[in-house]
């Protein structure tokens, strides 16, 4: 259903080389580019997700309630994906494990403050 989804920025570089390297733990490539935007697909007909400086020119800002959740394909690589955003300077907002079940996630916020949630259904 979902096509694809954008993020805030205020630092395009500095935002597209945090997801250039936490989304190739899950063989995300670089999908598209423009000066305002970048985004990263693991293939043609999959959902992307991007970066963005807002076209209205005021600054970028998180929304209170908004999250994006990735879903891969086992609890190992959501603790990879979380340990390599914790190493690229995302701030820890739950670190892996159980929750509801076999819902197991982690959740952080990348380096403009925008929440992110990876997961995986399942033992």
């Amino acid at each position: 259903m979902i096509g694809y989804v954008t993020l805030g920025t205020n630092d395009i570089a500095k935002a597209a080389k945090f997801y250039d390297a936490l989304l190739a733990e899950i063989g995300g490539k670089r999908a598209m580019e423009a000066d305002r935007f970048v985004s990263w697909s693991t293939g043609a007909n999959s959902p992307s997700l991007g970066v963005i400086k807002p076209y209205d020119e005021k600054p970028a800002t998180i929304g209170n309630g908004t999250m994006v959740a990735l879903v891969v394909d086992s609890q190992e690589k959501v603790k990879a994906m979380y340990d390599k955003a914790i190493e690229l300077g995302a701030k820890d907002e739950g670190p892996p494990g159980l929750r509801m079940g076999t819902f197991y996630a982690a959740y952080f916020r990348d380096l403009d403050g925008n929440k992110l949630n990876i997961f995986h259904f399942g033992g």
